[in-house]
């Protein structure tokens, strides 16, 4: 874009002069091109001496300017990779999106991976190096939009009447599941235990497993699950309650997510 709106500028500087004249002359040497005049100065010649640059030069620059912003691109990702709450327990690659949720993961995977129904699942699954699970850990009524992993029609949005509200809805508070689910926190000491606290959203997290696969055996590290290369696929997702390690629920999980089959990030 920089590139483009440099070309749209000089020709509309070409248009202005011819119309113009010496008036617009004199006030294009005073006034920056994109940038405050003296702020130019300090990175580009002075726009008053004659000659302008040839194709050549021009093309060095968008090569220049490519490079660093799709090079800053990656090693964004890379940082925002890096940054991620990862952690490997079990043989199991986990991710939680609350940091409260980090150390609540290390307590609760235990009792998932021990459960019948998971073990078996997870058995019948490659074990090497060209294959992890890779495990999301989180709120039962939170809903990830950048997840490839379809966990009920309640979550498509794009079948629902009210879809424009919602989808601005998780766009502007993507976390008001969490807050909300603090919130419930503050007031459980005043609620009474029984059948009505054990069957709070707040009191359950889903765990939802998918089968990362790389074409060589390259997968050495859980941030390796994000690589540009990777397939993941997602299995099937584990309902479990906060407090009691009890599991709720065990159901397959189709491909898809709250946007349909649109492809969306992991992260």
């Amino acid at each position: 874009m920089l590139f483009l709106y440099y070309i749209l500028a000089k020709d509309e500087e070409r248009r202005m002069t011819d119309r113009f004249g010496e008036t617009y002359t004199s006030y294009r040497n005073r006034t920056g091109m994109f940038l405050p005049r003296r702020i130019e100065r300090l990175v580009v010649k002075d726009r008053t001496s004659p000659g302008e640059p040839g194709f050549a030069k021009v093309g060095a620059v968008f090569v220049m300017l490519c490079v660093v912003i799709v090079g800053g691109g990656f090693l964004l990702r890379a940082y925002t990779i890096r940054s991620l709450p990862l952690q490997q327990l079990e043989g199991v690659d986990v991710i939680s999106i609350s940091p409260d949720d980090t150390a609540t993961a290390r307590l609760l995977i235990h009792a998932v991976l021990a459960d019948g129904a998971v073990a078996l699942r997870l058995k019948s699954l490659p074990a090497d190096r060209s294959h992890r699970i890779l495990a999301y850990f989180i709120p039962i009524d939170y809903v990830m939009q950048g997840m490839i992993a379809n966990t009920g029609n309640e979550w498509k949005l794009f079948e629902q009447h009210k879809t424009l509200g919602m989808i601005t809805e998780y766009i502007l508070h993507p976390f008001v599941h969490l807050t909300g689910g603090h919130a419930h926190h503050m007031d459980m000491a005043t609620m009474k235990h029984g059948p009505e606290m054990y069957d709070l959203p707040t009191m359950k997290r889903r765990v939802i497993f998918i089968k990362v696969s790389s074409q060589n055996d390259g997968l050495e590290s859980p941030f390796d699950d994000f690589d540009i290369n990777i397939t993941r696929s997602p299995l099937f997702f584990v309902d479990v309650h906060l407090h009691t390690g009890d599991i709720l629920e065990v159901k397959n999980t189709p491909s898809g997510s709250g946007w349909g089959t649109v492809p969306t990030p992991m992260f």
